[in-house]
């Protein structure tokens, strides 16, 4: 079994914040391979909130005596002093992250994001965003550095604001899925945008045909792949002229362009410069403002 935590002070014991208006006491995640079951029973629940995520597998709840199993994808939220009874068989591979939470203004917040007071299980979908935030808390509340604990209701507030947005949007699970590919190829451009890609090969490696992939692209993000990907390109040619003292041939070789003059005329185009009379007026610009 694979466990990855942190506790606010290094301690287990649960409590009730007043002073602040959200705040995060402990966080984790459960991965189970080889143990075959592990039990969680509260009969009076907890002081604090506690959100729990379904990353991958299967996870058995019980709500007012009734079993409900959650694939992955789902979101499970205990409030104070309710009884917390769940099960987690290794069998069924659960990938589990949670979070516990206090503060004197937590339903107002989680109103705020849409999330009902009798609302226990949230289907979100599957996203590596979920999986990074819970790490994000787990990693600075075991590092405690400097400004921790409001870095902590930052993490936690961006995770109910994702959550918030699947609930307005209200989407079928086919929709959520979709959303999923999506993000999953904003992801993957992101990451490989310097890289030569191919639409249709993308497209057909994820089994998807390019036509449908392109439209529905272009709906979630407001731009075609190839659009998407060109201003990736751009905004990261800005950004090495602002701060580096790159020439222009080698930024456009980090960028993902092997002939120079293909680049400054495509930055032309976009931006009505060239690479290098964009420096200038940056650097310009930066004078005039000391």
């Amino acid at each position: 079994m694979y466990i990855y935590s942190a506790y606010w002070h290094h301690s287990r014991r649960d409590f009730k914040d007043k002073k602040h208006p959200l705040f995060v006491a402990s966080c984790g995640t459960y991965r189970l391979t080889t143990v075959p079951r592990l039990p969680t029973h509260r009969p009076r629940g907890r002081l604090d909130y506690q959100l729990l995520y379904i990353a991958s597998g299967k996870a058995h709840f019980y709500f007012s005596g009734k079993e409900e199993i959650l694939s992955a994808g789902h979101m499970v939220l205990y409030r104070p002093k309710e009884e917390q009874r769940y099960y987690y068989y290794g069998a069924e591979q659960p990938e589990i992250y949670w979070v516990h939470f206090t503060g004197n203004n937590v339903k107002n917040i989680l109103r705020k994001y849409g999330i009902a007071d009798d609302v226990h299980t949230i289907f979100t979908g599957t996203s590596l965003e979920y999986k990074r935030i819970y790490i994000s808390m787990i990693q600075e509340l075991q590092m405690c550095k400097n400004d921790y604990e409001e870095l902590l209701v930052h993490y936690l507030s961006e995770l109910l604001i994702m959550m918030h947005r699947i609930i307005v949007e209200k989407p079928k699970k086919k929709n959520v899925v979709l959303m999923q590919e999506m993000d999953q190829a904003v992801q993957y451009f992101q990451e490989h945008y310097n890289k030569p890609l191919s639409i249709k090969e993308y497209a057909a490696t994820h089994n998807l045909s390019e036509g449908w992939f392109i439209q529905n692209f272009k709906q979630y993000t407001n731009s075609t792949p190839a659009q998407y990907l060109l201003s990736l390109r751009i905004h990261n040619a800005k950004v090495l002229l602002e701060s580096t003292n790159y020439n222009v041939t080698e930024i456009s070789n980090i960028i993902g362009y092997e002939n120079p003059l293909y680049f400054s005329r495509i930055f032309k185009k976009q931006t009505g410069f060239s690479p290098s009379e964009y420096r200038k007026k940056i650097f310009s610009e930066k004078k005039d403002s000391l």
